[in-house]
């Protein structure tokens, strides 16, 4: 028996144990890579301009940050609708119709989502500055720690800076936090119609890029490779999507349930927040915990029930993102959680709030797309985390 008869045995085998989703082609190159020994980049040249050529494309990617966020997320929210498209098509629909027929519904949906919570939200951000003093009241008992480290700050401050006295009206303001944290955001909003114009084309023309690409490659091997990794990047970034979408509209609804039954009030509101801050790893659930800390401690009796609200938030949280969503995407998407973290921070410094949200998805593509291209193996095989 050949080697490569012995792989696609082995993953046969793998397929009657575990059931699981991941296709033989994509199994068959993970085994071989792992097997055998991962080509490097000979040639300091070809890395110089690689680096050159990444380090441009950033640039482009930041100044350019208008023109290019609403073309990123178009093309993500193409792959996102690529299933759709598939059903509607089966239905024998026109590609125009069906295109039209799915933006019309997510669009909708997130103006009706934003209709549904403004009220809620306006509500509770009236009660934020009448709640200040009860918040004191509550928190007194870190008045000392947090009164303790401002001094010590404001001494390393003074002797970083020769001895002056510090100041302490220097910190930023609440508009200018406002204002870094959603940076970026307001560039997608005010390009809001090239997103669906793109995002509309993309739809219609189908594989027309795909064919273009297939009929200028010169030789076999090369359009083969091309059409295998473009069915492959779309079967899986698709599947992540979908699941990571249906595991964060569960999110939504749990926690909104939880919120109604502890009476803090307005489940919609939270559970839209907790939906959309699911889609940032780690920092958005973090953000959450916080924000249900506060909502709690805003207008909930006792203090341990103050706390409900929060702890209900984070068991969600560890239960969809430790336990369910793992067992549903890990053996098809295993990304290196420091290069997570990394590429978060990154791209919201890039593009802000909607940079953080496309963070893992690029990277996914980015792994995906590498994983198929021999020469970029030792990429894709870096990316990697533990399986």
């Amino acid at each position: 028996m050949t080697t490569e008869q012995t792989v696609t045995a082995t993953i046969k085998e793998e397929y009657a144990r575990d059931g699981t989703l991941e296709s033989t082609e994509a199994s068959v190159a993970r085994t071989t890579t792992d097997a055998e020994t991962i080509d490097l980049p000979s040639d300091p040249i070809t890395v110089m301009l690689a680096a050159l050529l990444l380090i441009a494309v950033l640039a482009v990617a930041y100044f350019a940050a208008p023109i290019v966020l609403p073309i990123v997320l178009a093309l993500v929210l193409n792959l996102l609708f690529q299933p759709g498209m598939r059903a509607l098509e089966n239905l024998h629909l026109p590609r125009g119709l069906a295109a039209l027929i799915l933006i019309l519904i997510f669009f909708g949906a997130i103006v009706a989502i934003g209709a549904a919570v403004s009220g809620p939200a306006t509500e509770w951000a009236t009660k934020l500055p009448d709640g200040i003093p009860r918040l004191q009241e509550r928190l007194k008992f870190l008045s000392q720690p947090v009164a303790t480290l401002q001094t010590f700050l404001q001494q390393i401050d003074g002797f970083m800076a020769g001895g002056g006295a510090p100041h302490a009206g220097n910190g930023p303001s609440g508009s200018a936090i406002a204002a870094i944290l959603f940076t970026g955001t307001t560039h997608f909003a005010s390009s809001f119609f090239e997103t669906i114009l793109i995002l509309f084309f993309l739809l219609v023309s189908g594989n027309t890029f795909l064919k273009r690409t297939v009929e200028i490659l010169p030789s076999f091997k090369g359009k083969r490779q091309a059409v295998e990794l473009s069915q492959q990047v779309e079967e899986n970034i698709s599947i992540y999507l979908v699941t990571i979408t249906v595991m964060n509209a569960a999110v939504g609804v749990a926690t909104g349930l939880a919120m109604w039954m502890v009476g803090l009030g307005d489940p919609v509101l939270w559970g839209v927040v907790a939906f959309f801050l699911n889609f940032v790893p780690i920092m958005g659930p973090l953000f959450g915990v916080g924000i249900f800390l506060l909502a709690g401690l805003l207008v909930l009796d006792p203090l341990w029930m103050a706390m409900m609200p929060a702890a209900l938030y984070l068991g969600i949280h560890v239960i969809e993102g430790e336990i369910v969503t793992p067992m549903l995407l890990a053996r098809r998407f295993t990304l290196n959680p420091v290069l997570v973290i990394i590429s978060l921070i990154f791209w919201f410094w890039m593009w802000g709030v909607p940079g953080a949200i496309l963070a893992v998805p690029m990277l996914a593509i980015t792994k995906i797309v590498c994983d198929g291209i021999r020469p970029l193996a030792a990429i894709g095989h870096f990316l990697s985390g533990d399986e």
